[in-house]
Protein backbone atom coordinates (compact mmCIF):
# COMPACT_ATOMS: atom_id res chain seq x y z
CA UNK A 1 0.00 0.00 0.00
CA UNK A 2 2.87 2.40 0.81
CA UNK A 3 4.42 1.68 -2.60
CA UNK A 4 1.15 2.59 -4.33
CA UNK A 5 0.85 5.80 -2.29
CA UNK A 6 4.44 6.73 -3.23
CA UNK A 7 3.77 6.07 -6.94
CA UNK A 8 0.63 8.22 -6.77
CA UNK A 9 2.59 11.04 -5.05
CA UNK A 10 5.44 10.89 -7.57
CA UNK A 11 3.01 10.81 -10.50
CA UNK A 12 1.00 13.69 -9.03
CA UNK A 13 4.13 15.82 -8.61
CA UNK A 14 5.25 14.93 -12.13
CA UNK A 15 1.86 15.89 -13.57
CA UNK A 16 1.79 19.09 -11.53
CA UNK A 17 5.27 20.07 -12.65
CA UNK A 18 4.57 19.26 -16.26
CA UNK A 19 1.30 21.22 -16.15
CA UNK A 20 2.10 24.14 -13.89
CA UNK A 21 5.82 24.66 -14.23
CA UNK A 22 6.86 23.03 -17.50
CA UNK A 23 9.52 25.52 -18.56
CA UNK A 24 11.20 25.51 -15.19
CA UNK A 25 11.13 21.91 -14.05
CA UNK A 26 10.79 19.75 -17.14
CA UNK A 27 14.32 18.37 -16.85
CA UNK A 28 13.81 16.77 -13.45
CA UNK A 29 10.07 16.56 -13.07
CA UNK A 30 7.57 15.50 -15.70
CA UNK A 31 8.20 14.85 -19.34
CA UNK A 32 10.97 16.56 -21.27
CA UNK A 33 10.01 18.68 -24.25
CA UNK A 34 12.68 20.54 -26.19
CA UNK A 35 10.09 22.91 -27.66
CA UNK A 36 9.28 24.33 -24.21
CA UNK A 37 10.88 27.76 -23.68
CA UNK A 38 13.61 28.07 -21.07
CA UNK A 39 12.98 29.87 -17.79
CA UNK A 40 13.96 33.46 -17.30
CA UNK A 41 17.29 33.93 -15.57
CA UNK A 42 18.95 37.07 -14.23
CA UNK A 43 21.28 37.05 -17.25
CA UNK A 44 18.29 37.05 -19.64
CA UNK A 45 16.52 39.97 -17.98
CA UNK A 46 16.77 43.63 -18.85
CA UNK A 47 16.63 46.65 -16.59
CA UNK A 48 13.33 48.48 -16.81
CA UNK A 49 10.66 49.79 -14.51
CA UNK A 50 10.19 52.64 -12.09
CA UNK A 51 11.65 53.13 -8.62
CA UNK A 52 10.49 56.31 -6.86
CA UNK A 53 12.98 58.05 -4.59
CA UNK A 54 10.78 57.22 -1.59
CA UNK A 55 11.98 53.60 -1.77
CA UNK A 56 15.56 54.52 -0.90
CA UNK A 57 16.69 54.08 2.70
CA UNK A 58 17.95 57.00 4.73
CA UNK A 59 21.54 57.04 5.99
CA UNK A 60 20.29 56.41 9.53
CA UNK A 61 18.38 53.32 8.30
CA UNK A 62 15.21 54.69 9.92
CA UNK A 63 12.97 53.71 7.03
CA UNK A 64 12.03 50.19 6.07
CA UNK A 65 12.77 48.68 2.70
CA UNK A 66 9.65 48.59 0.54
CA UNK A 67 8.31 45.63 -1.42
CA UNK A 68 6.47 47.91 -3.86
CA UNK A 69 7.87 47.70 -7.37
CA UNK A 70 8.85 45.32 -10.16
CA UNK A 71 10.87 42.20 -9.33
CA UNK A 72 12.54 39.39 -11.27
CA UNK A 73 11.69 36.28 -9.21
CA UNK A 74 12.89 32.69 -9.02
CA UNK A 75 11.25 29.80 -7.15
CA UNK A 76 13.47 26.81 -6.27
CA UNK A 77 12.33 23.61 -4.60
CA UNK A 78 13.45 22.61 -1.13
CA UNK A 79 12.25 19.66 0.97
CA UNK A 80 9.65 18.51 -1.57
CA UNK A 81 9.53 14.73 -2.03
CA UNK A 82 10.10 13.78 -5.67
CA UNK A 83 11.68 17.12 -6.67
CA UNK A 84 15.41 17.59 -6.06
CA UNK A 85 16.34 20.55 -3.86
CA UNK A 86 17.43 23.52 -5.95
CA UNK A 87 15.24 22.68 -8.95
CA UNK A 88 13.82 25.88 -10.45
CA UNK A 89 10.06 25.36 -10.47
CA UNK A 90 9.14 28.79 -11.81
CA UNK A 91 10.62 32.17 -12.66
CA UNK A 92 9.20 35.40 -13.99
CA UNK A 93 8.33 38.96 -13.07
CA UNK A 94 6.14 40.13 -10.19
CA UNK A 95 4.81 43.59 -9.46
CA UNK A 96 3.89 44.37 -5.86
CA UNK A 97 1.51 47.37 -5.81
CA UNK A 98 1.19 49.97 -3.03
CA UNK A 99 -2.50 49.05 -2.58
CA UNK A 100 -1.60 45.56 -1.29
CA UNK A 101 -2.15 43.67 -4.55
CA UNK A 102 0.36 41.80 -6.68
CA UNK A 103 0.51 40.37 -10.20
CA UNK A 104 2.99 37.89 -11.65
CA UNK A 105 3.94 37.07 -15.22
CA UNK A 106 5.19 33.50 -14.83
CA UNK A 107 7.76 31.83 -17.07
CA UNK A 108 5.15 29.19 -17.89
CA UNK A 109 3.82 28.94 -21.44
CA UNK A 110 0.98 31.47 -21.91
CA UNK A 111 -1.41 28.77 -23.11
CA UNK A 112 -1.28 27.21 -19.61
CA UNK A 113 -2.19 30.49 -17.85
CA UNK A 114 0.96 32.39 -16.99
CA UNK A 115 -0.55 35.45 -15.26
CA UNK A 116 -1.74 35.23 -11.68
CA UNK A 117 -2.60 37.62 -8.86
CA UNK A 118 -2.21 38.00 -5.15
CA UNK A 119 -2.65 40.15 -2.07
CA UNK A 120 0.04 41.03 0.44
CA UNK A 121 0.60 42.66 3.80
CA UNK A 122 3.60 43.67 5.84
CA UNK A 123 4.13 41.42 8.88
CA UNK A 124 7.41 42.81 10.30
CA UNK A 125 10.10 45.32 9.47
CA UNK A 126 10.88 44.77 5.74
CA UNK A 127 9.04 41.39 5.83
CA UNK A 128 5.94 40.68 3.76
CA UNK A 129 3.44 37.87 3.39
CA UNK A 130 1.77 37.12 0.04
CA UNK A 131 -1.30 35.04 -0.73
CA UNK A 132 -1.22 34.40 -4.46
CA UNK A 133 -3.80 32.52 -6.54
CA UNK A 134 -3.51 31.06 -10.02
CA UNK A 135 -5.50 28.94 -12.44
CA UNK A 136 -3.62 26.00 -13.93
CA UNK A 137 -4.48 24.57 -17.33
CA UNK A 138 -3.20 21.43 -19.03
CA UNK A 139 -0.47 21.69 -21.69
CA UNK A 140 -3.09 22.14 -24.44
CA UNK A 141 -4.64 25.14 -22.68
CA UNK A 142 -8.07 23.54 -23.16
CA UNK A 143 -8.69 21.81 -19.81
CA UNK A 144 -8.69 23.53 -16.43
CA UNK A 145 -6.65 21.51 -13.92
CA UNK A 146 -7.77 23.71 -11.03
CA UNK A 147 -6.69 26.56 -8.79
CA UNK A 148 -3.25 26.84 -7.23
CA UNK A 149 -2.51 28.55 -3.92
CA UNK A 150 0.95 30.11 -3.68
CA UNK A 151 1.99 31.55 -0.34
CA UNK A 152 5.22 33.46 0.25
CA UNK A 153 6.95 35.16 3.13
CA UNK A 154 9.85 37.35 2.04
CA UNK A 155 12.24 39.85 3.60
CA UNK A 156 13.64 42.74 1.58
CA UNK A 157 17.35 43.45 2.19
CA UNK A 158 18.42 46.69 3.89
CA UNK A 159 19.27 48.30 0.53
CA UNK A 160 15.85 47.42 -0.89
CA UNK A 161 17.05 45.73 -4.09
CA UNK A 162 16.70 42.03 -3.26
CA UNK A 163 14.45 39.78 -1.27
CA UNK A 164 14.58 36.19 -0.06
CA UNK A 165 12.06 33.96 1.60
CA UNK A 166 10.01 30.80 1.47
CA UNK A 167 7.03 29.63 -0.54
CA UNK A 168 4.49 26.84 -0.68
CA UNK A 169 2.42 25.86 -3.68
CA UNK A 170 -0.72 23.76 -3.37
CA UNK A 171 -2.25 22.64 -6.66
CA UNK A 172 -5.90 21.64 -6.43
CA UNK A 173 -8.18 19.92 -8.90
CA UNK A 174 -11.53 21.47 -9.80
CA UNK A 175 -13.16 19.65 -6.86
CA UNK A 176 -10.73 21.10 -4.32
CA UNK A 177 -8.59 17.98 -3.85
CA UNK A 178 -4.85 18.58 -3.39
CA UNK A 179 -2.90 17.23 -6.38
CA UNK A 180 0.53 18.45 -5.27
CA UNK A 181 2.30 20.35 -2.50
CA UNK A 182 5.64 22.01 -3.25
CA UNK A 183 7.84 23.91 -0.81
CA UNK A 184 10.93 25.94 -1.43
CA UNK A 185 12.76 29.23 -1.48
CA UNK A 186 11.94 32.35 -3.48
CA UNK A 187 14.29 35.17 -4.35
CA UNK A 188 13.69 38.48 -6.03
CA UNK A 189 15.83 41.14 -7.65
CA UNK A 190 14.37 44.63 -8.07
CA UNK A 191 14.11 45.87 -11.65
CA UNK A 192 15.03 49.57 -11.85
CA UNK A 193 15.23 52.27 -14.48
CA UNK A 194 19.04 52.41 -14.37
Amino acid sequence: MKAIARIVLVNTVAVFCSIAFVPAAHADCGRSNDSVPHVLTPSSTHRAGYLPASFALRDDDSEEASIVGLWQVTFTSKDTPGIPDGTVVDAGYATWHADGTEIMNSGRPPITGNFCMGVWKQVRRSTFRLNHVALSWDASGQTLVGPASIKEQVTVDHIGNRYRGTFTIDQFDTSGNVLAHITGEVSGRRITVN
